[in-house]
Protein backbone atom coordinates (compact mmCIF):
# COMPACT_ATOMS: atom_id res chain seq x y z
CA UNK A 1 0.00 0.00 0.00
CA UNK A 2 1.19 3.10 -1.01
CA UNK A 3 1.31 6.35 1.33
CA UNK A 4 0.85 10.19 0.74
CA UNK A 5 3.72 10.89 3.78
CA UNK A 6 6.78 12.81 2.66
CA UNK A 7 9.46 13.81 5.22
CA UNK A 8 11.51 17.25 4.15
CA UNK A 9 14.55 18.24 6.11
CA UNK A 10 12.66 16.48 9.06
CA UNK A 11 9.96 18.08 8.43
CA UNK A 12 6.39 15.27 8.28
CA UNK A 13 4.08 16.05 6.03
CA UNK A 14 1.14 13.73 6.26
CA UNK A 15 0.42 14.37 2.26
CA UNK A 16 2.59 16.96 0.09
CA UNK A 17 -0.12 19.30 -1.28
CA UNK A 18 0.45 22.76 1.19
CA UNK A 19 -1.62 26.18 0.12
CA UNK A 20 1.04 28.46 -1.17
CA UNK A 21 1.10 31.95 0.33
CA UNK A 22 -1.41 33.65 -0.74
CA UNK A 23 -5.34 34.85 -0.35
CA UNK A 24 -6.78 31.49 0.97
CA UNK A 25 -3.73 31.93 3.58
CA UNK A 26 -4.66 34.95 4.53
CA UNK A 27 -7.03 34.45 7.95
CA UNK A 28 -6.29 32.32 10.58
CA UNK A 29 -9.90 30.70 10.83
CA UNK A 30 -9.22 29.97 6.47
CA UNK A 31 -6.13 27.94 7.51
CA UNK A 32 -8.05 26.05 9.92
CA UNK A 33 -10.53 24.98 7.92
CA UNK A 34 -7.88 23.89 5.13
CA UNK A 35 -6.72 21.59 7.52
CA UNK A 36 -9.86 20.15 8.73
CA UNK A 37 -10.77 19.24 4.71
CA UNK A 38 -6.98 17.36 4.39
CA UNK A 39 -4.79 19.88 3.35
CA UNK A 40 -1.18 18.62 4.18
CA UNK A 41 0.07 22.12 5.41
CA UNK A 42 -0.27 25.86 4.65
CA UNK A 43 2.46 28.70 3.82
CA UNK A 44 1.30 31.99 5.57
CA UNK A 45 0.45 34.79 3.18
CA UNK A 46 3.21 36.64 3.91
CA UNK A 47 4.23 38.00 7.43
CA UNK A 48 5.55 41.20 7.17
CA UNK A 49 6.95 43.84 10.17
CA UNK A 50 4.07 46.14 11.63
CA UNK A 51 5.57 49.37 10.07
CA UNK A 52 5.18 47.98 6.37
CA UNK A 53 2.57 50.11 5.02
CA UNK A 54 -0.08 47.79 3.05
CA UNK A 55 -2.75 49.88 1.28
CA UNK A 56 -4.55 47.62 -1.42
CA UNK A 57 -6.30 48.47 -5.01
CA UNK A 58 -9.65 47.88 -5.56
CA UNK A 59 -9.74 45.90 -8.30
CA UNK A 60 -6.78 43.89 -7.93
CA UNK A 61 -7.49 40.69 -9.82
CA UNK A 62 -7.85 39.72 -13.87
CA UNK A 63 -8.74 36.45 -15.13
CA UNK A 64 -7.92 35.31 -18.68
CA UNK A 65 -10.49 32.35 -19.16
CA UNK A 66 -11.39 29.64 -22.02
CA UNK A 67 -15.25 29.22 -21.60
CA UNK A 68 -15.60 29.59 -17.99
CA UNK A 69 -12.59 27.69 -16.59
CA UNK A 70 -10.15 30.51 -15.35
CA UNK A 71 -6.77 29.58 -17.38
CA UNK A 72 -4.88 32.57 -16.53
CA UNK A 73 -4.89 34.71 -13.37
CA UNK A 74 -3.25 38.00 -12.61
CA UNK A 75 -3.09 39.54 -8.77
CA UNK A 76 -1.74 42.80 -7.93
CA UNK A 77 -2.73 42.24 -4.41
CA UNK A 78 -0.20 43.23 -1.52
CA UNK A 79 1.10 40.96 1.60
CA UNK A 80 -0.62 40.27 5.14
CA UNK A 81 -3.03 42.45 7.05
CA UNK A 82 -2.52 40.59 10.19
CA UNK A 83 0.15 42.32 12.92
CA UNK A 84 2.44 40.25 14.12
CA UNK A 85 0.85 39.48 17.01
CA UNK A 86 -2.10 38.30 15.51
CA UNK A 87 0.05 35.81 13.50
CA UNK A 88 1.92 34.32 17.13
CA UNK A 89 -1.59 33.66 18.32
CA UNK A 90 -2.86 31.78 15.48
CA UNK A 91 0.52 30.03 15.13
CA UNK A 92 -0.32 28.99 18.60
CA UNK A 93 -4.13 28.31 18.06
CA UNK A 94 -3.24 26.22 14.74
CA UNK A 95 -0.86 24.14 16.46
CA UNK A 96 -2.55 22.97 19.34
CA UNK A 97 -5.83 21.84 17.04
CA UNK A 98 -3.81 20.29 14.17
CA UNK A 99 -0.54 19.33 15.76
CA UNK A 100 0.68 17.47 12.38
CA UNK A 101 -0.15 20.04 10.02
CA UNK A 102 2.73 21.74 8.38
CA UNK A 103 3.30 25.61 9.64
CA UNK A 104 5.38 27.64 7.05
CA UNK A 105 5.94 31.17 7.90
CA UNK A 106 6.31 33.37 4.47
CA UNK A 107 8.10 36.68 5.96
CA UNK A 108 9.50 39.65 3.96
CA UNK A 109 11.19 43.03 5.10
CA UNK A 110 12.73 45.96 4.30
CA UNK A 111 16.89 45.33 3.48
CA UNK A 112 17.54 45.97 6.70
CA UNK A 113 19.41 43.07 8.39
CA UNK A 114 17.97 44.22 11.91
CA UNK A 115 14.17 44.66 10.42
CA UNK A 116 15.16 40.76 9.12
CA UNK A 117 16.70 39.60 11.79
CA UNK A 118 14.24 40.50 14.46
CA UNK A 119 11.14 39.23 12.58
CA UNK A 120 13.04 35.24 12.60
CA UNK A 121 14.10 35.61 15.91
CA UNK A 122 10.68 36.66 17.04
CA UNK A 123 8.93 33.49 15.14
CA UNK A 124 11.95 31.23 16.29
CA UNK A 125 9.73 31.07 19.31
CA UNK A 126 6.49 30.01 17.59
CA UNK A 127 5.63 26.41 16.52
CA UNK A 128 6.68 26.85 12.58
CA UNK A 129 8.16 24.31 11.07
CA UNK A 130 9.98 26.47 8.58
CA UNK A 131 10.44 30.20 7.02
CA UNK A 132 9.94 30.86 3.63
CA UNK A 133 11.74 34.15 2.30
CA UNK A 134 9.64 35.84 -0.27
CA UNK A 135 12.37 37.43 -2.12
CA UNK A 136 10.47 37.67 -5.29
CA UNK A 137 6.68 39.46 -5.24
CA UNK A 138 6.42 41.43 -8.66
CA UNK A 139 3.98 44.03 -7.82
CA UNK A 140 3.32 46.49 -5.07
CA UNK A 141 6.70 45.57 -3.11
CA UNK A 142 9.28 45.76 -5.50
CA UNK A 143 8.55 49.86 -5.52
CA UNK A 144 9.77 49.66 -1.96
CA UNK A 145 12.94 47.84 -2.87
CA UNK A 146 11.38 44.58 -1.92
CA UNK A 147 10.10 41.49 -3.13
CA UNK A 148 11.61 40.73 -6.90
CA UNK A 149 13.74 43.60 -6.55
CA UNK A 150 15.66 41.35 -3.95
CA UNK A 151 15.12 38.36 -5.68
CA UNK A 152 16.20 39.95 -9.23
CA UNK A 153 19.75 40.65 -7.61
CA UNK A 154 22.47 37.53 -7.05
CA UNK A 155 24.24 40.07 -4.39
CA UNK A 156 20.85 41.35 -2.35
CA UNK A 157 19.54 37.69 -2.26
CA UNK A 158 22.41 36.12 -1.04
CA UNK A 159 23.54 38.45 1.63
CA UNK A 160 19.72 38.57 3.09
CA UNK A 161 19.76 34.68 2.90
CA UNK A 162 23.09 34.72 4.92
CA UNK A 163 21.48 37.45 7.68
CA UNK A 164 18.72 35.07 7.86
CA UNK A 165 20.84 31.90 8.49
CA UNK A 166 22.49 33.74 11.09
CA UNK A 167 19.62 33.86 13.63
CA UNK A 168 16.98 31.04 12.18
CA UNK A 169 16.30 28.20 14.54
CA UNK A 170 13.82 26.45 11.62
CA UNK A 171 14.94 25.33 7.84
CA UNK A 172 14.85 28.46 5.56
CA UNK A 173 13.39 27.80 2.10
CA UNK A 174 14.05 30.91 -0.62
CA UNK A 175 11.12 31.65 -2.65
CA UNK A 176 12.58 32.52 -6.15
CA UNK A 177 11.25 34.65 -9.08
CA UNK A 178 10.78 33.90 -12.22
CA UNK A 179 11.27 37.05 -13.52
CA UNK A 180 14.97 36.68 -13.89
CA UNK A 181 17.43 36.03 -17.26
CA UNK A 182 18.37 32.93 -14.82
CA UNK A 183 16.85 31.69 -12.02
CA UNK A 184 19.85 28.67 -11.68
CA UNK A 185 22.40 32.14 -10.83
CA UNK A 186 19.72 33.23 -8.04
CA UNK A 187 19.34 29.81 -6.51
CA UNK A 188 22.72 29.03 -6.42
CA UNK A 189 23.71 32.34 -4.72
CA UNK A 190 21.11 31.45 -1.72
CA UNK A 191 22.48 27.79 -1.80
CA UNK A 192 25.60 29.27 -1.60
CA UNK A 193 24.45 31.82 1.46
CA UNK A 194 23.10 28.95 3.10
CA UNK A 195 19.68 27.96 1.94
CA UNK A 196 18.34 25.27 3.20
CA UNK A 197 15.68 24.45 0.54
CA UNK A 198 13.95 26.30 -2.79
CA UNK A 199 10.01 27.63 -3.35
CA UNK A 200 9.63 28.21 -7.17
CA UNK A 201 8.06 29.72 -8.75
CA UNK A 202 6.28 32.93 -7.61
CA UNK A 203 4.12 34.73 -10.11
CA UNK A 204 5.07 35.52 -13.39
CA UNK A 205 5.07 39.64 -14.12
CA UNK A 206 2.03 40.40 -16.90
CA UNK A 207 -0.80 42.63 -18.15
CA UNK A 208 -3.86 41.09 -18.86
CA UNK A 209 -5.12 42.76 -21.20
CA UNK A 210 -6.45 45.87 -22.80
CA UNK A 211 -10.22 46.91 -22.74
CA UNK A 212 -10.46 47.94 -26.29
CA UNK A 213 -13.57 50.43 -26.24
CA UNK A 214 -12.00 52.56 -22.94
CA UNK A 215 -8.45 51.72 -23.88
CA UNK A 216 -8.06 50.90 -19.96
CA UNK A 217 -5.78 48.42 -18.76
CA UNK A 218 -6.72 45.41 -16.61
CA UNK A 219 -7.67 45.16 -13.74
CA UNK A 220 -8.80 48.30 -14.17
CA UNK A 221 -8.41 50.82 -10.61
CA UNK A 222 -10.28 53.58 -11.74
CA UNK A 223 -8.68 53.49 -15.17
CA UNK A 224 -5.37 52.76 -14.72
CA UNK A 225 -3.35 48.97 -13.49
CA UNK A 226 0.08 48.34 -12.78
CA UNK A 227 1.53 45.21 -14.14
CA UNK A 228 0.97 42.12 -11.88
CA UNK A 229 1.83 38.70 -10.78
CA UNK A 230 0.23 35.72 -13.24
CA UNK A 231 -0.46 32.36 -12.29
CA UNK A 232 -3.10 29.11 -12.94
CA UNK A 233 -2.95 26.41 -15.44
CA UNK A 234 -1.17 28.62 -18.29
CA UNK A 235 1.91 29.25 -15.73
CA UNK A 236 2.86 25.45 -15.40
CA UNK A 237 4.78 25.32 -18.08
CA UNK A 238 7.30 27.96 -17.10
CA UNK A 239 7.20 26.59 -13.41
CA UNK A 240 7.81 23.00 -14.56
CA UNK A 241 11.06 24.67 -16.55
CA UNK A 242 12.06 26.41 -14.08
CA UNK A 243 11.86 23.86 -10.65
CA UNK A 244 13.58 20.95 -13.13
CA UNK A 245 16.48 23.30 -13.93
CA UNK A 246 17.34 24.04 -10.55
CA UNK A 247 16.79 20.52 -9.85
CA UNK A 248 19.37 20.05 -12.61
CA UNK A 249 21.53 22.11 -10.44
CA UNK A 250 21.24 21.44 -6.81
CA UNK A 251 20.09 18.58 -4.02
CA UNK A 252 18.28 20.55 -1.98
CA UNK A 253 14.53 20.42 -1.24
CA UNK A 254 11.86 22.06 -3.96
CA UNK A 255 8.64 22.99 -3.00
CA UNK A 256 7.07 23.11 -5.89
CA UNK A 257 4.33 26.40 -7.33
CA UNK A 258 2.84 27.24 -10.67
CA UNK A 259 -0.44 26.30 -12.27
CA UNK A 260 -1.29 23.08 -10.35
CA UNK A 261 -4.49 22.62 -10.64
CA UNK A 262 -4.58 19.02 -9.96
CA UNK A 263 -2.89 15.61 -8.80
CA UNK A 264 -1.22 14.93 -12.54
CA UNK A 265 0.23 18.67 -12.64
CA UNK A 266 1.47 17.93 -9.09
CA UNK A 267 2.81 14.67 -10.39
CA UNK A 268 4.45 16.42 -12.90
CA UNK A 269 6.35 18.35 -10.66
CA UNK A 270 7.89 15.80 -8.51
CA UNK A 271 9.18 14.01 -11.82
CA UNK A 272 10.93 16.80 -12.22
CA UNK A 273 12.55 17.35 -8.62
CA UNK A 274 9.77 19.00 -6.79
CA UNK A 275 9.74 17.29 -2.68
CA UNK A 276 6.41 18.99 -2.10
CA UNK A 277 3.74 20.66 -4.42
CA UNK A 278 1.85 23.86 -3.21
CA UNK A 279 -0.97 25.43 -4.36
CA UNK A 280 -2.79 28.81 -4.85
CA UNK A 281 -5.09 30.16 -7.60
CA UNK A 282 -6.98 26.56 -8.13
CA UNK A 283 -7.63 27.04 -4.52
CA UNK A 284 -8.90 30.45 -5.04
CA UNK A 285 -11.36 29.72 -8.22
CA UNK A 286 -12.42 26.22 -7.04
CA UNK A 287 -12.50 26.51 -3.03
CA UNK A 288 -10.27 24.06 -0.34
CA UNK A 289 -11.96 21.03 -1.56
CA UNK A 290 -10.30 19.90 -4.78
CA UNK A 291 -7.67 18.70 -1.71
CA UNK A 292 -10.22 15.15 -2.00
CA UNK A 293 -9.19 14.49 -5.52
CA UNK A 294 -5.86 15.35 -5.32
CA UNK A 295 -4.98 13.34 -3.01
CA UNK A 296 -6.87 10.28 -4.02
CA UNK A 297 -5.65 10.64 -7.52
CA UNK A 298 -1.68 10.81 -6.75
CA UNK A 299 -2.52 7.73 -4.07
CA UNK A 300 -3.86 5.93 -6.63
CA UNK A 301 -1.20 7.12 -9.38
CA UNK A 302 1.37 5.83 -6.75
CA UNK A 303 -0.18 2.47 -6.04
CA UNK A 304 -0.91 1.63 -9.70
CA UNK A 305 2.95 2.42 -10.45
CA UNK A 306 3.92 0.78 -7.44
CA UNK A 307 5.37 3.64 -5.67
CA UNK A 308 5.56 3.63 -1.87
CA UNK A 309 5.46 7.26 -1.66
CA UNK A 310 5.69 10.58 -2.98
CA UNK A 311 9.64 10.38 -2.75
CA UNK A 312 9.41 7.42 -5.23
CA UNK A 313 8.48 9.43 -7.63
CA UNK A 314 10.83 12.52 -7.09
CA UNK A 315 13.59 13.13 -10.15
CA UNK A 316 11.86 10.44 -12.77
CA UNK A 317 12.20 12.50 -15.46
CA UNK A 318 15.56 14.44 -14.26
CA UNK A 319 17.96 11.98 -16.54
CA UNK A 320 15.28 12.64 -19.70
CA UNK A 321 16.35 16.72 -19.80
CA UNK A 322 18.64 17.20 -22.73
CA UNK A 323 20.18 19.67 -24.07
CA UNK A 324 18.96 20.77 -28.14
CA UNK A 325 22.78 19.25 -29.48
CA UNK A 326 22.41 15.93 -27.75
CA UNK A 327 18.70 15.14 -28.49
CA UNK A 328 18.34 11.95 -31.35
CA UNK A 329 17.87 13.61 -34.59
CA UNK A 330 18.02 10.29 -36.23
CA UNK A 331 14.42 9.26 -35.42
CA UNK A 332 11.63 10.72 -37.35
CA UNK A 333 7.43 10.62 -35.92
CA UNK A 334 5.22 10.36 -38.26
CA UNK A 335 1.15 11.48 -38.39
CA UNK A 336 -0.97 8.71 -38.43
CA UNK A 337 -5.17 9.13 -39.54
CA UNK A 338 -7.77 7.38 -37.72
CA UNK A 339 -10.04 7.86 -40.41
CA UNK A 340 -13.30 7.01 -37.82
CA UNK A 341 -12.42 9.96 -36.24
CA UNK A 342 -11.48 12.27 -38.88
CA UNK A 343 -14.27 15.03 -39.76
CA UNK A 344 -12.58 16.04 -43.63
CA UNK A 345 -12.04 19.09 -42.35
CA UNK A 346 -8.37 19.85 -43.80
CA UNK A 347 -7.36 22.50 -41.28
CA UNK A 348 -4.56 20.23 -40.80
CA UNK A 349 -3.74 20.40 -44.35
CA UNK A 350 -3.87 24.05 -43.92
CA UNK A 351 -1.41 24.47 -41.48
CA UNK A 352 0.81 22.68 -42.58
CA UNK A 353 0.88 23.95 -46.00
CA UNK A 354 1.26 27.41 -44.39
CA UNK A 355 3.61 26.74 -41.41
CA UNK A 356 6.28 25.44 -43.55
CA UNK A 357 6.11 21.76 -44.91
CA UNK A 358 3.39 21.07 -47.14
CA UNK A 359 3.10 17.25 -46.18
CA UNK A 360 -0.78 16.35 -45.97
CA UNK A 361 -3.42 16.89 -48.59
CA UNK A 362 -7.44 15.83 -48.84
CA UNK A 363 -7.85 13.39 -51.47
CA UNK A 364 -11.11 11.57 -51.89
CA UNK A 365 -12.07 12.55 -48.58
CA UNK A 366 -9.08 11.29 -47.25
CA UNK A 367 -6.02 12.83 -45.32
CA UNK A 368 -3.00 11.64 -47.19
CA UNK A 369 0.56 11.96 -46.01
CA UNK A 370 3.76 12.87 -48.09
CA UNK A 371 6.08 11.08 -45.83
CA UNK A 372 8.76 12.59 -47.49
CA UNK A 373 8.14 16.38 -47.22
CA UNK A 374 7.01 15.39 -43.74
CA UNK A 375 9.12 16.68 -40.82
CA UNK A 376 7.55 15.11 -37.84
CA UNK A 377 6.84 18.38 -36.36
CA UNK A 378 4.02 17.49 -34.68
CA UNK A 379 1.78 20.36 -35.69
CA UNK A 380 -1.16 18.75 -37.23
CA UNK A 381 -2.04 16.42 -34.37
CA UNK A 382 -2.27 19.73 -31.71
CA UNK A 383 -4.50 21.17 -34.30
CA UNK A 384 -7.17 18.33 -34.80
CA UNK A 385 -10.01 19.19 -33.19
CA UNK A 386 -11.40 15.51 -33.28
CA UNK A 387 -7.87 14.17 -32.04
CA UNK A 388 -8.08 11.84 -35.34
CA UNK A 389 -4.05 12.68 -35.45
CA UNK A 390 -1.61 10.56 -33.72
CA UNK A 391 2.12 10.79 -33.78
CA UNK A 392 4.06 7.47 -34.20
Amino acid sequence: MATLKTNVLGIDFENPFILASAPPTAKIESIDKAFDLGWGGAVFKTITPDNLEMIEASQRYAAWKVGHRVCGFENIELLSHLTLQQWLDGIEFLRKKHPSKVQIASIMAPVVKQEWQNLVKTLNDTAIDAFELNFSCPHGMPEKGIGMAIGTSVEVSSMITTWVKEVAQKPVFVKLSPNVSSIVKIAQAVENAGADGFAAINTVQSLMGIDLDTFEPMPDVNGKTTYGGYSGMAVKPIGLRCVAQIRQNSNLPILGIGGISNWHDAAEYMCVGADVIQVCTEVMVNGYGIIKAMKSGLLDYLEGKGFASPADLKNRAIANLSTHESLDKTRRAHPEIDDSLCARCGHCVTVCDESEHSALSLVDGHIVVDRKACVGCSLCSHVCAKSAIRMK
